[in-house]
């Protein structure tokens, strides 16, 4: 009988074993742990959300003639014959939550939470069609303070990885009048240049002008580089607000810089608009970023209620960190004989409700047993066998220097514990 062919894994998707040479894993988990660790320090609770969502949840929330909306989702009709998405970012989600589990009543409200996205998109290094992010948000503030706790928040994560290289770029998009005139100003810019411009920019143009100042097609650099800046076109009020931010953060001590060209192009997005980058990752430099959303709520049927967040690419800061030291056990049970391995499955569920990490081998000779106990980097072993039970006893070895003390099996927990 001929053998089944494996069918192989979807491409863009990774699989992850921990305690391999490349520690990928370990590197992976130990970013979700620095985030937990760190939204907890800043208040932040843990949130849950749907992997899909109906599709008009992304499609408003995103823009219809988004790339991501257009081009690169995973959309689907149920077997009810709804229109179904692969949640592609958790934004949207979280604000659909906080309309419709009436998460009002609990503004400001600060979540945070991390998770598997998807976008089919062409595979390249630190990118996947089934990627990880981290996401943290203030929704129902609308003052400058929250987005300089949620930049803080982002430069202390980012310290705890020990991430070097990375640079903070800051620009305002205004408020709804600075941003108004902002885009008349370039659309009546672009549209002087209309016949340089490359084709995407030129429907960009019709649809997401904003978009054009971060193109990066050579022909429509020297375009978007003459471009007018927001500076001429904020309101006091708007200037004020970006003010407040650069104080905030220049009192807690995180460098910045401004970058004008830094954009979002959709209109329900106002003041703040963040990226922190690096140029380790070749083109793919952006490790964390957002901004402030006032509209999106809105636009999905809810309250005008402003909003801030950020979102960052688990697999990008996993490639930036350090291996963390993998997790060792601490003791490790050698039974030999069944009697001893029947006795032994108390012993290790005892240990390890005490809190003690422990492991034990299913098979082999005294040697291999041995073997692998010091190969495992655990610090003790706990041989038992024939004899030893004889006596009520097992053997406790410290692998580093080999000295062996006898130990009753009634005291052996206690004595670990004490090692």
């Amino acid at each position: 009988m001929a053998r089944l062919e494996t069918p192989r894994p979807v491409r863009g998707t990774q699989d992850m074993l921990g305690g391999t040479p490349d520690a990928f894993q370990e590197r992976f988990a130990h970013v979700v742990a620095a985030f937990d660790r760190v939204r907890r320090l800043y208040g932040f609770q843990r949130v849950e959300v749907p992997v899909f969502e109906a599709t008009a949840v992304f499609a408003r929330s995103l823009g219809e003639s988004t790339d991501v909306v257009s081009k690169e989702m995973y959309t689907f009709q149920d077997r009810g014959g709804d229109s179904i998405t692969l949640r592609p970012e958790f934004t949207a989600g979280i604000s659909r939550a906080y309309i419709t589990e009436g998460w009002q009543q609990y503004a400001p409200l600060k979540v945070a939470t991390h998770g598997p996205l998807f976008r089919y998109e062409r595979p390249q290094k630190g990118r996947f069609r089934q990627f990880h992010q981290l996401d943290a948000e203030i929704i129902g503030a609308g003052e400058p303070g929250a987005d300089v706790e949620l930049l803080v928040m982002g430069d202390q994560l980012l310290r705890e990885l020990r991430i070097e290289g990375v640079t903070l770029t800051l620009n305002t998009l205004g408020d709804a009048e600075s941003r108004e005139a902002w885009r008349a100003a370039l659309i009546a810019h672009f549209e002087a240049h209309r016949g340089d411009l490359s084709e995407d920019s030129v429907e960009r143009l019709a649809k997401n002008p904003l978009r054009i100042l971060d193109s990066k097609d050579p022909r429509d650099r020297p375009i978007a580089d003459s471009a007018p800046d927001i500076d001429a076109y904020l309101t006091d009020a708007a200037r004020s607000f970006f003010d407040k931010v650069t104080s905030g953060l220049d009192a807690a001590g995180v460098s910045w810089e401004r970058n004008a060209r830094l954009v979002r192009g959709l209109d329900y997005y106002r003041h703040t608009a963040f990226e922190f980058v690096t140029d380790r990752l070749g083109a793919q430099g952006t490790v964390l970023g957002g901004g402030r959303y006032d509209g999106l709520i809105e636009n999905l049927g809810g309250p005008a209620t402003p909003a801030v967040g950020w979102a960052a690419g688990i697999e990008r800061l996993a490639m930036l960190v350090d291996a963390p030291e993998v997790e060792k056990p601490s003791v490790v049970l050698i039974p030999m004989g069944e009697t001893a391995e029947a006795r032994a499955t108390g012993i290790i569920a005892d240990l390890r409700r005490a809190g003690i990490a422990c492991d034990m081998g299913y098979r082999g000779n005294m040697k291999k047993r041995m073997q692998r106990a010091n190969a495992s980097g655990a610090g003790w072993a706990i041989i038992l066998g024939d004899d030893e039970l004889a006596r009520g006893e097992a053997a406790v070895r410290n692998l580093g220097t080999g000295e062996q003390q006898a130990v009753a099996l009634d005291a052996l927990v206690g004595t670990v514990t004490a090692l």
